[in-house]
């Protein structure tokens, strides 16, 4: 596969990423078995928001992340995702409190918050790393 290839595949892979927290966040799941409500004293739906929004700074800088040809534009590149990542967090939280089967929480949005900026680190320590060419 080609360069334009792969940025086209990239893409696409966020766009459906994006789909499927929407989903996530706004399907009606009354219906679905029950789970232990903790894994190692984490509430599972904190766990599920953890891992919903860990992908999303690693997804935003395979599809975007070509233009960081310097160390400071990976820096503010990774800010905006970061940021723009807690505007969708917030987003799906506020949009679940106008729902009738959901609720906004706002631990749900620490969750989300604190896998966003792990892996905000870590797509920043990857695009360095690329950079550098270690």
């Amino acid at each position: 596969m080609n360069m334009s290839g792969k940025k086209i595949f990239a893409k696409l892979i966020f766009v459906l990423y994006i789909i499927a927290v929407a989903a996530l966040c706004f399907m009606h799941l009354d219906n679905i078995p029950s789970v232990s409500t903790d894994i190692f004293g984490i509430p599972t739906d904190k766990a599920v928001h953890f891992l919903m929004f860990f992908p999303f700074p690693l997804l935003a800088l395979a599809a975007f992340g070509r233009l960081t040809k310097k160390p400071w534009h990976s820096l503010v590149f990774v800010l905006i995702v970061f940021f723009v990542g807690c505007i969708l967090a917030m987003a799906t939280e506020i949009g679940q409190g106008f729902t009738t089967y959901r609720t906004a929480d706002p631990d749900d949005f620490r969750a989300d918050g604190i896998a966003l900026a792990i892996s905000s680190v870590i797509a920043l320590i990857i695009d360095l790393r690329k950079q550098f060419g270690k």
